[in-house]
């Protein structure tokens, strides 16, 4: 197998009480798990064999794009959080947020405006273009910015399989809990 899941760097229950370890096993145990096992099986004997994931993600359609795109979501989704990150971003990330959104508050409501506005399944995403500008983006199914030339930064992801065992069809109060678990400094890290 080409492609291996990264064990998560805190335990299943550290997340909580945002997000359950009952979720974390389901989530990213299981539904990850068949993504990576999927774009594993998908690859064999293909021109994407050898590639890089963000690679396939940029050039596959179909069920490859899907799997590859999805693993990689959730890793990046699962690799933003931190029971004890920082709760709020600084240095020249929170200057881009400020100047973008006009405040941290307001990019907050935004970004979960449009993740709970999205309809069915998909993601919410901070990007940032090619010119340093900040955007929030939604994302369908496996949606991924790096198809249209963006840096991801952040994303929540929208799917029911999310939040559906800790907050019934509460996307929402979802969305709004998930700030209290970002680790800003990984975000900043990828601006």
């Amino acid at each position: 197998m080409k492609y291996e899941q990264p064990a998560l760097p805190y335990a299943e229950n550290a997340l909580e009480p945002v997000i359950s370890a009952e979720t974390i096993r389901y989530h990213y145990g299981k539904h990850e798990k068949a993504y990576i096992d999927n774009l594993n099986r998908l690859i064999k004997g293909t021109e994407y064999e050898d590639a890089e994931l963000e690679d396939i993600i940029e050039q596959a359609k179909g069920p490859l794009f899907n799997n590859a795109s999805q693993a990689w979501n959730h890793i990046f989704y699962f690799f933003s959080f931190s029971p004890d990150g920082s709760r709020e971003p600084g240095g020249e990330l929170r200057k881009a947020i400020d100047r973008d959104f006009g405040s941290f508050e307001k990019f907050k409501e935004e970004f979960v405006e449009a993740g709970a506005g999205l309809f069915g399944s998909g993601w919410v995403w901070l990007s940032r273009d090619v010119d340093g500008k900040l955007l929030i983006t939604q994302g369908s199914n496996a949606q991924n910015p790096l198809t249209d030339g963006l840096t991801p930064l952040l994303t929540f992801d929208v799917w029911e399989h999310a939040y559906y065992i800790d907050y019934k069809n509460l996307r929402a109060d979802y969305l709004r809990n998930l700030w209290n678990i970002v680790d800003w400094d990984v975000v900043e890290s990828r601006y």
